[in-house]
């Protein structure tokens, strides 16, 4: 955990806009110097410029080992540290899972799950080093417990990145490291999840299938009506103070986590259940 935040440095990825420029502005706010990265240059520097001399900004690429080592070593150079890291770029696939493209499975997967693990492994090293209390942060989904039809390229994905989070949590803990880590599990936000096809890099095509667009189309109807993203900012910076790991945004979490758990305990497929 990370009790003061005052001048210290946080890494927040996908902060060209939505979950991630809200907390990159957010930590701002508390008198963090923030690295403000995005694989959306522009946007990244836009973030940065709306919150002044104590952001940086860098473009990355989250998908790519050399580009998140590069973020790393930009950070290190500009303030010597870093104390909160949050891997929360994050990319939307949708559709049939036997209709999508191995190509869709691999960008989903990429940005996901691999961005985690290579800031994971880029950071968190240097981090231990310094010998001071710092955090991990990563964004999952509420998706990561409450499953659904036409979504499975970033349903399974987010399941990931919250395994992801728990063993990191229990791997800090074990070599008794000054870090702890969170894993966000945000619900219905006015992001731009759903158009994240347009930072989708040219290799791996484009998904052009009607179920796949029909699941863009129905997302991005949930999030327009979801909450202002920066309602993140506060429970984020509390579980990053007082070291809490799952940092829901909706009191419905609760239910969604048991009707899971109790249709696994019954050897059931777990039912649909409604996404806040």
């Amino acid at each position: 955990m990370l009790e003061h935040l005052e001048d210290r440095v946080a890494v927040v990825t996908g902060a060209a806009g939505g979950i991630g420029a809200a907390l990159a502005e957010g930590l701002a706010a508390r008198a963090m110097r923030v690295v403000v990265a995005d694989i959306d240059a522009d946007g990244a520097r836009a973030t940065a410029e709306r919150i002044g001399p104590a952001a940086l900004a860098q473009a990355v690429d989250v998908a790519s080992a050399d580009s998140v080592q590069a973020l790393a070593d930009a950070a290190f150079d500009a303030f010597g540290q870093v104390d909160l890291l949050i891997n929360n770029a994050g990319v939307f696939q949708g559709g049939l899972m036997w209709e999508r493209s191995l190509e869709d499975w691999q960008w989903t997967f990429g940005v996901n799950v691999s961005g985690i693990v290579h800031g994971v492994r880029s950071f968190v090293p240097r981090m231990i080093a310094q010998d001071t209390d710092g955090h991990v942060v990563n964004t999952a989904s509420v998706a990561a417990f409450v499953p659904g039809p036409f979504s499975s390229p970033y349903v399974s994905s987010k399941c990931a990145a919250l395994s992801l989070g728990e063993c990191l949590a229990l791997d800090l803990e074990a070599v008794g490291a000054k870090i702890g880590a969170s894993v966000l599990v945000p619900g219905a936000f006015d992001t731009g999840i759903a158009a994240s096809a347009r930072v989708r890099d040219e290799r791996f095509g484009r998904d052009d299938t009607q179920d796949g667009r029909s699941t863009v189309e129905a997302l991005s109807a949930m999030t327009g009506a979801g909450a202002d993203p920066s309602a993140v900012v506060e429970p984020v910076v509390a579980a990053v103070r007082d070291g809490t790991f799952l940092i829901p945004t909706r009191d419905s979490y609760a239910d969604q986590i048991r009707s899971r758990a109790d249709a696994l305990v019954g050897r059931r497929v777990p039912p649909l259940v409604d996404v806040d």
